[in-house]
């Protein structure tokens, strides 16, 4: 399998739609069918490079981490983890966390990244949800204290095992390593794994309720070779670097499956404050050859002066998790020579839309349809949209379900059968096609404002705005208003060198005008510090809405 997906080839986005095509082995288990191979045949060949902010570095060819996931598995199976067992990692930038996710692959129990930001509230919501029966963690005291404080009131928590440490109450995970064996066999009869076991759970951020848990099967690492291949396009003996937290699905998108797969390492690195120049220096210092990472990273690194990095190491930049302003496209390729090709997908999902190798960028579009995705595009009525309409993003599986799409809410059948009825996957997000089938993102349909009838999207007034060399960052989001139903608030983070005043407020607010439909313009301007977000870097409109609320 592995030299045949290695040695893909097409000439054009219609072969990859018409000829992709992938036999998904029956009990296909990555880290043993993809992973222990590559280990076996290319012992030493570089799997995964590492590095923090105090002069730590860490490298591991795929013999070194084979051994240690190896001993991780054994480990875990001597204090008790067995098949189908859900152990919850909270492991941040860590390098034991691939230790660890391997060899609950290899284990067949089911593996719950989380991120290192979570509450006891957060953790005993988990805990109790997915009856969680270990937690391995970071030795961070933060994370320490909480989940210490959620343990009381987690019956089915029997271990916490800390990572870079020892702390009484707690196993040692470095010792537990050091002392078991450095061979793990495949495990047959009932305790080997098959297709449809859950091999993650991820938990989404809850909008209105608790955060769903997403199910992911034994199939799903298959599903991201088009995501490494396709859209990362990464370099067989390259070094790919996606900019994710370990609690984050975007971390399995591109920091172990499919990049493996085809033959490139992964750069990790491992950092407790985002600083871009920092960031551009690990670039250049490790010699990165392709890069993932969403919109807000490369908002502030298109602030540095780009040109005073020799950034010749990279080939190529993806970008996702939100759409991105054309302004940033445009500075980034002025100073790199690169184009950032965006893709669309959800923590249910791999990647849906893309723009594809073959597909000349359109600034702001997510592309076209990824083979195996069929899509339609359906309006408040349910009906197929036209040529430059806005609907939802809905996926048709009667015919065929995508390699790596998620097999429901874990325990909640209700909710699942809430946004997936009659054969169509809901994704909650509104877009639109152009003349070349192209898709442009218009926002979660809980984000769409209307204001006096007009149906406004956040993105293109975000997109706008950010063409204001004052703006560094921004968020649209709506305001109840009596006579118009809604309102369009710009939530404003200045760059370098500008003050919030009335009169740049006036200064914005005019230049929305001139630069997009009059009627869209922001009418509450509102200035910060920062905007608030998720752990992947993701605005979370969700909070400034709340607060919106509130000016009723």
């Amino acid at each position: 399998m592995l030299n045949t997906i290695r040695n893909i080839r097409f000439n054009s986005y219609e072969e990859l739609m018409e000829q992709f095509h992938l036999d998904i082995p029956d009990n296909f288990n990555y880290a043993y069918d993809i992973f222990d191979r590559i280990a076996i045949e290319t012992p030493n060949k570089n799997a995964l490079v590492w590095c923090d902010d105090n002069g730590g570095e860490m490298r591991f060819t795929f013999g070194e981490l084979k051994e240690k996931t190896d001993r991780t598995a054994n480990y875990l199976s001597s204090i008790g983890i067995q098949k189908g067992d859900p152990v919850m990692l909270i492991l941040k930038g860590r390098y034991e966390f691939w230790f660890c996710i391997l060899a609950l692959h290899k284990i067949g129990a089911i593996c719950i990244p989380a991120t290192h930001l979570l509450t006891k509230k957060d953790i005993v919501y988990r805990n109790n949800a997915a009856d969680i029966k270990m937690i391995i963690a970071v030795n961070d005291t933060n994370v320490v204290k909480h989940v210490e404080d959620a343990e009381s009131e987690s019956p089915t928590l029997q271990h916490k095992i800390l990572v870079g440490g020892a702390k009484d109450g707690w196993l040692d995970f470095n010792k537990g390593i050091e002392e078991s064996e450095h061979v793990f066999p495949r495990p047959t009869g009932k305790n080997q794994t098959f297709n449809d076991d859950i091999l993650l759970l991820y938990f989404t951020s809850g909008t209105t309720g608790q955060p769903k848990m997403v199910q992911l099967n034994y199939t799903y690492p298959l599903g991201h070779i088009v995501t490494a291949k396709f859209w990362q396009n990464v370099i067989d003996g390259g070094l790919h670097y996606t900019v994710a937290d370990t609690g984050w699905a975007k971390a399995v998108w591109g920091k172990i499956y499919g990049q493996w797969i085809c033959g490139s390492a992964v750069f990790v690195y491992d950092y407790d404050k985002f600083d871009p120049k920092k960031m551009l220096e690990k670039i250049v210092k490790y010699k990165v050859t392709t890069f993932c990472a969403p919109p807000t990273i490369y908002r502030f690194l298109i602030k540095e002066d780009l040109r005073q990095y020799d950034l010749s190491c990279l080939k190529y930049c993806v970008v996702a998790g939100e759409p991105l302003n054309p302004e940033v496209y445009n500075q980034f390729k002025n100073c790199t020579g690169l184009s950032l090709m965006e893709a669309y997908g959800q923590t249910e999902l791999t990647v849906a839309l893309c723009t594809f190798p073959w597909l000349e960028p359109k600034p702001g579009s997510m592309g076209k349809p990824a083979p195996g995705y069929d899509i339609l595009l359906l309006d408040e009525d349910g009906k197929p949209c036209d040529t430059g309409e806005e609907g939802q993003i809905v996926i048709r599986t009667s015919n065929y379900k995508p390699i790596g799409m998620f097999d429901g809410y874990y325990r909640d059948k209700e909710l699942t059968e809430k946004v997936w009825k009659n054969d169509l996957y809901y994704t909650g997000d509104m877009a639109w096609y152009d003349e070349d089938g192209y898709y442009w993102f218009v926002g979660r349909a809980d984000d769409v404002i209307k204001s006096s009838g007009y149906r406004i999207g956040p993105f293109e007034v975000e997109s706008a705005l950010m063409e204001h060399p004052a703006v560094l960052e921004c968020a649209i989001t709506a305001v109840p208003d009596e006579i118009r139903g809604q309102i369009v608030k710009a939530t404003v983070v200045l760059a370098k060198g500008y003050t919030a005043s009335d009169d740049m407020a006036l200064e914005l607010q005019n230049h929305v005008k001139k630069v997009t439909a009059p009627y869209k313009y922001p009418r509450i301007v509102e200035f910060v510090e920062e905007l608030p977000k998720t752990i992947s870097g993701k605005i979370r409109r969700v909070a400034i809405r709340n607060k919106n609320q509130k000016l009723k």
